[in-house]
């Protein structure tokens, strides 16, 4: 057997080898492996904000949250788009279609006021949104 051909009798003929070489397909798989370790924790949505410290329990929730987030000099996103207070929450509603049982995560900066925090809290809420959170680490 020479360079993975078989050979067959006192003929000369040769027949390829039928065996599949799984080792190129490892390869790949485990590289694709270590990207996706890798880019994993680069995907969060939203922007950079420094989030206050708390003791709760982690929430274990299912679907996509929609993020808030408030800014230390009172700027409001919604996921990565800057909205102007009034804007809120007819932006909001566009985005869910009237779905007001959708979970909204209200992230605060905890170098800024807590009354900027609390006030698109209570716009949300005066909107009869219900399912609110604040985000912590």
């Amino acid at each position: 057997m020479a360079g993975g051909i078989k050979t067959q009798g006192v003929r000369g003929r040769t027949q390829p080898m039928a065996e599949i070489n799984v080792t190129p397909f490892v390869d790949v798989m485990l590289v694709l492996l270590i990207i996706f370790m890798v880019t994993a924790p680069l995907l969060t949505v939203g922007v950079e904000v420094d989030l206050p410290e708390t003791d709760a329990e982690a929430i274990t929730d299912s679907g996509e949250p929609l993020a808030v987030t408030v800014m230390a000099d009172g700027a409001i996103f919604v996921q990565d788009a800057e909205i102007a207070y009034d804007d809120l929450v007819p932006h909001l509603r566009a985005v869910l279609n009237a779905n007001n049982d959708q979970r909204i995560y209200v992230r605060g900066d905890k170098n800024g006021p807590y009354d900027n925090v609390a006030k698109v809290i209570g716009r949300l809420n005066a909107a009869g949104f219900t399912q609110i959170g604040l985000v912590t680490e």
